[in-house]
């Protein structure tokens, strides 16, 4: 669906409906509790992309690990224990 550009942009008439709409749903006295919850939210997601661009940023500023030497596995072998196997029981069978 295509918008046209003059759709998608907010103008002055539109603002004050908008804020008018808010006064009239929430009342005068909780408008500045909600904006002051909105701007903590909205600081909390600014430091959280700023975190995470700074663990991106070192992430690709760290050398990478050397490759595994040539004719060693890279994985390392694991031994496998035996398992005894129980005795047969000679009294299923009876000796001729």
């Amino acid at each position: 669906m295509n918008l046209h550009p003059s759709m998608a942009m907010i103008g002055g008439p539109e603002a004050l409906v908008i804020v008018a709409v808010v006064l009239v749903l929430f009342g005068a006295k909780k408008v500045p509790e909600l904006a002051k919850g909105f701007g903590q939210g909205l600081r909390e997601f600014k430091k959280a992309t700023r975190e995470i661009n700074e663990d991106i940023r070192q992430a690709m500023e760290e050398e990478p690990p050397p490759p595994p030497a040539a004719g060693k596995p890279h994985w390392t072998e694991k031994t496998v224990d035996t398992v005894e196997e129980p005795e047969e029981k000679d009294s299923e069978a009876p000796k001729a």
